[in-house]
């Protein structure tokens, strides 16, 4: 009988950090600066601080977690670690996997408005095509698919540089105008500008994705917190400086009343055709969609090596090394609900279950670290910051649920 075979470690800290980062730009700010403007107004900077402030507690637990278990099965391990129930971490892993799924979709939808300013092909072929190239891509190795997705996070952040470059002269105005920037103390307000944050949450996703293929890191113990934090970091700098000059461009009505919000900002900004700011957003979009199609396959990988999903979904080919089953699986998945939900309502439920799951992790977090101090050489947090990120994430959800 044939060994079982084992993904292979190819990923160093930079192309963590990358394949982190490039999730993180790609699933929000390319797709839903948009809707957060509809959602926030002039107050949308706003709401991505008010999204920072809620992931960054789950961001240093996340840290931790991936530095203690460094594990494929992520999020289901942690579980598993801290509440000791096989069904309680399935149940967990698996809705992590499902909001990837959701996510993968909603960045296809986001492509799909980009790719309707080049081309009048129908949208299903597009998103069908689009999900047939990137299972492709996700099969085909993991270090090809890392690869790929570091240049194509070059490729987000020099889009994003490229707005700021154009926006320059809005920046001008910025201490005249500062004042608009600047909510007041009303309910309403806040209300809405909670609402953005909720939207502006998911542009800060993808940091928990990286924890799904530490099987296939180099040293993940000391490369885990490092490059969750960086990404963030790097994240967090772009999205204010982008949200700031938006906002100051155009209206909140210009905003929402496009499917691609760069593209028209970069016309009013110049007065030129979009198409080089539309072919880096689809880049940028394809990439965020390519990573969580990677993630949810070895988080349902992780969990069917442990016996807790059917064998067939552990299945390692001996050439590529990856999870052949469980990549065909999600990527099918993913085009079902990108070809049947709207992007908000997909981008809000993403968002919804990954509040959930936070709010669990951070409390399995609380259960280890009064049972096992941290090992030696093992990256630790104060035992204040996970219980900050169950208050926070519960505090979110109750919110979105009034």
């Amino acid at each position: 009988m044939s060994k079982p075979q084992r993904l292979a470690r190819k990923i160093t800290m930079p192309m963590l950090l990358f394949y982190g980062l490039g999730n993180i730009l790609g699933a929000g700010i390319y797709v839903l600066l948009a809707e957060v403007a509809n959602t926030a107004g002039m107050y949308a900077p706003v709401s991505f601080l008010v999204a920072l402030v809620i992931v960054s507690f789950t961001a240093l637990s996340y840290g931790e977690l991936a530095s203690r278990y460094p594990d494929a099965a992520g999020v289901a391990l942690y579980i598993k670690k801290g509440f000791g129930s096989t069904n309680l971490s399935v149940i967990t892993g698996l809705t992590i996997s499902l909001a990837a799924l959701i996510s993968a979709a909603t960045i296809a939808r986001g492509f799909a408005g980009y790719l309707s300013k080049l081309t009048p092909l129908p949208e299903w072929i597009a998103l069908s095509g689009l999900i047939a190239v990137l299972g492709f891509i996700a099969v085909w190795g993991i270090g090809e698919s890392v690869a790929i997705a570091v240049i194509l996070t070059f490729v987000e952040i020099g889009g994003l540089l490229l707005i700021l470059w154009i926006g320059l002269p809005a920046l001008t105005s910025l201490a005249e105008r500062a004042h608009e920037l600047i909510p007041p103390l009303e309910w309403d307000v806040w209300y809405g500008i909670s609402l953005g944050g909720f939207l502006a949450f998911y542009a800060f996703l993808g940091f928990e994705d990286m924890v799904n293929i530490a099987e296939e890191v180099k040293a993940p113990s000391q490369a885990y917190p490092k490059a969750i934090l960086l990404s963030l970091l790097i994240a967090t700098l772009l999205y204010l400086s982008i949200s700031v000059v938006s906002v100051l461009l155009l209206s909140a009505q210009q905003l929402s009343a496009t499917e691609a919000p760069f593209a028209t900002i970069y016309t009013e900004a110049t007065g030129r055709g979009a198409t080089l700011i539309t072919l880096i957003s689809i880049f940028a979009i394809v990439n965020g969609a390519l990573i969580q199609i990677i993630m949810a396959s070895r988080m349902v990988y992780g969990i069917s090596k442990r016996g807790w999903l059917p064998s067939i979904l552990s299945y390692v080919s001996a050439r590529t090394k990856t999870p052949v089953v469980s990549t065909l699986l999600v990527s099918m998945i993913t085009l079902g609900f990108a070809l049947w939900l709207p992007l908000v309502t997909l981008a809000n439920l993403t968002s919804f279950l990954i509040l959930i799951v936070f709010s669990v992790v951070n409390a399995a977090l609380i259960r280890i670290k009064l049972r096992d101090p941290a090992p030696k050489g093992v990256y630790s947090v104060p035992f204040w910051v996970p219980f900050a990120g169950v208050v926070v994430n519960v505090t979110f959800l109750v919110i979105q649920l009034v």
